[in-house]
């Protein structure tokens, strides 16, 4: 359906229009502005509501209560449902390192959901990881790359593989990016334990994404800078973030924004089926998983096992960098009130939580409310809490349900 969408304040990656509104025809949006909307609004979202775009999550595993390396379609729709209802509108499907036979499978079930629009596309985080960096991969599965089992993965679903992540130091890793880039498949660097000199060799040879900076890769030493500086000055390079609290320090999540910009910046949940649930006992991949206080990790162990967040708070995290309360400190996400964030600020966020990511992976039909993209868009209340999302200029049910998806099918 053609119409128009009005609020109180419309935000883009670069412009802020009070009040805005956004005309949208077959879908996509045909124009954005300031002031009074061009005809009668289908959905006039009142004076205190901020419409940004949807948000574009390129690092995620699950949701919901179920994950994607189950290979299951139920499941898989049922996390791409629990994150869409936090405005999440694009949404990539990450798995972790399985063996040959059990990627195919899960590439193969995920497949028509990328066809279908569903997925905007497979991101595979393994198996090719250094096992002295594999985090919550199953050590057993990690392998070096193999030109054979590249290409016979690529051949499952020509195009779903959208983005792979890799550690640069295995043998034959450079041939693996350049394979991969040939293919059309964005590769990022991650689960590594290079130098940076490595890390820069495989720059140029084309990976052009940091998986979870800092996270899983050796520290930054001041005589052995290893690979977050090698990612961080490269201006080629999006970094990713998991701003979730837990993963990284505030402060040093808010260092790295300013340091990089929004524009090589691109928060990412890399959440596993807990998201959208409370604690518990979780499956990610063939490891179990147990939640306490919000935060995932190994059955038995300290190690992170990907995040419980949803972008929405990731939003709520990055405008509270700029809000002017912030001083050496950022503000709390849950005490923020639109009212005190600046433009600036709120472009900033846009950026960070759809412009980049999409750009990141080629997405170029989402991720800003711009002329020919789609009319993807969240409306946020003035604590910038998600009450409507919009898929294609669409107003999806208030209350999509995000129950825990039942045991015996995750």
């Amino acid at each position: 359906m053609d119409g128009v969408i009005a609020a109180g304040r419309v935000v883009t990656g670069t412009a802020t229009h009070e009040p805005g509104w956004v005309e949208h025809a077959a879908g996509r949006v045909v124009a954005v502005g300031a002031g009074a909307p061009p005809r009668e609004p289908v959905h006039d979202l009142g004076p205190e509501t901020t419409l940004v775009p949807g948000f574009v999550d390129i690092h995620v595993h699950g949701g919901g209560g179920a994950d994607y390396p189950s290979g299951e379609p139920a499941a898989a729709r049922a996390a791409r449902a629990a994150h869409r209802a936090h405005g999440t509108t694009r949404s990539m499907a990450s798995l972790v390192a399985a063996a040959p036979e059990a990627l195919r499978a899960q590439l193969a079930a995920l497949a028509p959901l990328v066809a279908d629009g569903t997925l905007g596309g497979v991101h595979l985080e393994g198996p090719w990881i250094s096992p002295a960096r594999a985090g919550a991969h199953d050590p057993a599965q990690l392998r070096h790359p193999d030109p054979a089992e590249i290409d016979a993965l690529l051949a499952v679903a020509p195009g779903a593989v959208r983005m792979v992540t890799l550690a640069p130091e295995l043998s034959g890793a450079l041939d693996a990016i350049a394979r991969f880039r040939a293919a059309g498949v964005v590769v990022a660097i991650g689960h590594t334990d290079a130098d940076a000199a490595t890390v820069r060799a495989a720059i140029e040879a084309g990976a052009t994404v940091a998986t979870h900076l800092f996270n899983a890769m050796p520290p930054l030493h001041h005589r052995a800078p290893g690979p977050v500086l090698a990612l961080l000055e490269d201006p080629r390079v999006t970094v990713e973030l998991i701003a979730d609290g837990t993963h990284l320090d505030p402060a040093l999540a808010r260092w790295v924004a300013a340091q990089a910009g929004p524009d090589r910046v691109a928060l990412v949940t890399d959440a596993m089926g807990a998201a959208g649930c409370g604690d518990g006992s979780y499956r990610l991949g063939a490891l179990d998983v147990v939640v306490g206080d919000g935060v995932a990790r190994l059955a038995g162990s300290d190690t992170i096992a990907g995040s419980t967040v949803t972008m929405d708070a990731l939003f709520r995290a990055a405008a509270g960098w700029g809000a002017p309360a912030a001083g050496a400190g950022a503000a709390s996400p849950a005490a923020l009130s639109s009212a005190a964030l600046s433009a600036a600020a709120l472009q900033a966020a846009v950026r960070m939580t759809a412009t980049t990511p999409a750009r990141t992976v080629g997405w170029d039909d989402v991720g800003d409310l711009a002329p020919g993209r789609w009319a993807d868009c969240v409306a946020l209340d003035p604590d910038l809490r998600v009450i409507r999302v919009f898929s294609r200029g669409e107003a999806l049910p208030k209350n999509i349900s995000t129950p825990r998806y039942p045991a015996e099918l995750g």
